[in-house]
């Protein structure tokens, strides 16, 4: 199994292109990223779960967070994929897998392993859930309990 960062760590920062434009985590410093990683669009149950985040869109704005997700397939793929499904979060392309790689979630066969990390204010990893089989995912209601629970970062 990869080794990632664990909570605690410095989440190890990346830059990838994504159906908003490009994004760099380390230049979302101060504000609590949240990380969805996914292994595939269109696949049964990453549509699910990027729908009920679609769904539930006004709870997932108010989330103190900035979220997107991140799988292996280019951004036109995830274009495709938001415009079929109305989705609302931002989806960033991984080909290369070196952001999975880097946080621990690539699996032989499958690419992307399903998991989530939140990076506090101060680019450390504060939480992170990685699913076995990926039937499952964090879904609006953990994810607003999880960060809630979370203390924000103290400002140095």
């Amino acid at each position: 199994m990869a080794k990632g960062p664990r909570v605690g760590d410095i989440a190890p920062d990346f830059e990838l292109d994504g159906t908003e434009g490009r994004f760099k985590l380390s230049e979302h410093r101060g504000k609590r990223v949240v990380l969805l990683f996914y292994p595939g669009d269109e696949t049964p149950v990453c549509t699910r779960q990027f729908c009920s985040y679609r769904d539930r869109s006004d709870e997932m704005s108010a989330l103190d967070a900035v979220v997107v997700g991140i799988s292996g397939q280019d951004v036109e793929s995830h274009r495709d994929f938001t415009t079929n499904h109305g989705l609302t979060v931002p989806l960033l392309a991984d080909p290369d897998k070196a952001t999975a790689r880097a946080y621990g979630v690539t699996r032989p066969v499958l690419g992307t392993q399903r998991a989530t990390f939140i990076v506090d204010e101060n680019g450390t990893v504060a939480w992170c859930k990685i699913h076995a089989l990926g039937l499952d995912y964090v879904d609006v209601d953990e994810l607003k309990t999880t960060l809630t629970a979370l203390s924000p970062a103290t400002a140095g």
